[in-house]
């Protein structure tokens, strides 16, 4: 049997692993330019923002979004 493989650029990823591909892209600081939110301006952590964007979906839409954008950025 074939395996379908997925067109979705989010399938298979965890939120831990977007996050810190950003931050490694982008840095904290370009991650609050980027998208303005206060996890990623004051006192920024991987774990404190996980913990934001697990709670608040437009802020992790946010995220992906620009996630995807940037992988997109690379191909």
């Amino acid at each position: 049997m074939e395996q379908q493989k997925s067109n979705d650029p989010l399938h298979g990823k965890t939120l831990k692993f977007i996050l810190e591909y950003l931050v490694e892209q982008y840095g904290w600081e370009g991650m609050a330019q980027r998208i303005r939110i206060n996890c990623f301006a004051k006192d920024p952590s991987v774990n404190s923002s996980l913990t934001f964007l697990r709670k608040t979906p437009w802020a992790r839409k946010k995220v992906e979004d620009l996630y995807i954008s940037s992988i997109g950025k690379k191909r």
